[in-house]
């Protein structure tokens, strides 16, 4: 009994831990969830299409993606291929996280669906393992899991507040890319190498001068990682910062 109870106190821990290091996705999600949520409403769907969309599609810019897509009458095959090419920055999200998720055991399928951008961020950030790996693949879960929860209210309370409440949607569409915004600022300050910042910067302003704009993030993207395993350097990672 007494061992059980040492076991449930530890697991709860993990999770105040991981929900203590996902607050800055908590305030970002909230705020473009329902800026989603909102979107969505005002293309006139019901307020269920943002819960199932969350629960099953969970992919904030394809779902802002997808509410035009859908107000288009673009056929299936369109929205896959234009789906397709918007996430597949997320290979590259796979390829980075494989070693920490290969030990995740029954948590490694759900990390892999539920490595949105945010969460890649939060994840990378960790420091190198230097506990129990079930604890350890216990607060990933526990992150990821969070995240998609604050995504899924977010989207809720816009999408059932636009349906009931009329919005004026001016400029709202920018609430993910000051997300984006935030994340970087926090890798920023707690990585302190400013050189795959500048890399990455570089990279996506010249593929957007040299690319065409359907290919240019991706081209970006891949032009960025290249260039930062070359020239970027070692990552160092601080002490004292890992949340469990």
């Amino acid at each position: 009994m007494l061992r059980e109870t040492m076991k449930n106190t530890h697991h709860r821990r993990i999770f105040t831990d991981a929900l203590k290091y996902s607050v800055p996705v908590f305030l970002g999600y909230i705020a473009i969830g329902i800026a989603f949520g909102l979107l969505l409403a005002d293309a006139g769907y019901p307020w269920w299409l943002a819960l199932i969309m969350s629960i099953v599609m969970y992919a904030g810019a394809g779902q802002y993606m997808a509410v035009g897509l859908f107000a288009s009458g673009v056929s299936l095959w369109e929205a896959a291929l234009v789906q397709l090419v918007l996430n597949a920055r997320h290979m590259a999200y796979g390829l980075t996280m494989h070693g920490r998720f290969s030990a995740a055991g029954p948590y490694k399928w759900y990390l892999i669906f539920s490595l949105t951008d945010e969460t890649f961020a939060l994840l990378s950030s960790l420091p190198p393992e230097n506990g129990d790996p079930r604890d350890r693949s216990r607060f990933m879960f526990y992150v990821a899991l969070l995240d998609q929860f604050y995504w899924i209210l977010g989207s809720v309370i816009g999408a059932v507040a636009g349906t009931l409440i009329p919005f004026s949607l001016d400029g709202i569409g920018f609430a993910l890319t000051a997300l984006f915004i935030v994340l970087m600022i926090e890798q920023i300050l707690q990585v302190r190498q400013p050189k795959p910042f500048i890399i990455a910067a570089a990279a996506a302003v010249g593929t957007s001068l040299l690319f065409p704009s359907r290919i240019s993030l991706l081209s970006a993207l891949v032009i960025s990682l290249v260039l930062v395993q070359l020239f970027g350097g070692s990552r160092k990672n601080e002490p004292g910062g890992s949340p469990c």
